[in-house]
């Protein structure tokens, strides 16, 4: 098992910047790939960006060039720098993370981006 705890999602103006955090714990494993996705109300859950533990990173197009993606396999800690923040990044944000074990979720983060 595999136990994930998402924190930084806050209330900010358009334009502005966050970083969230998710940090695992349990049996991560060596190889895994730590991913957030977001939701909104009546809306499916959407990929966002993914990292593995080898360090290769992928982004949705619609967060490309905006957001970015860091870990510290140290820590079992994954980032999502999401700067230039649109209304429509507003979302509850979940980390997932995949191993060989099993697929694994938080219990996610609210973004709000406001106008």
């Amino acid at each position: 098992q595999v136990q994930l705890v998402e924190s930084g999602g806050n209330l900010v103006q358009v334009g502005g910047s966050l970083r969230l955090s998710c940090v695992a714990s349990g049996r991560v494993l060596s190889y895994n790939v730590m991913s957030w996705y977001r939701q909104t109300p009546g809306k499916q859950r959407e990929w966002v960006a993914a990292s593995d533990s080898g360090g290769l990173t992928n982004y949705a197009d619609s967060v490309k060039g905006r957001f970015s993606a860091s870990r510290d396999n140290a820590k079992n800690t994954v980032y999502l720098q999401m700067n230039s923040l649109k209304s429509e990044d507003t979302a509850v944000y979940y980390c997932n993370i995949r191993n060989l074990e099993g697929d694994y979720w938080g219990q996610g983060t609210q973004v709000t981006v406001s106008s």
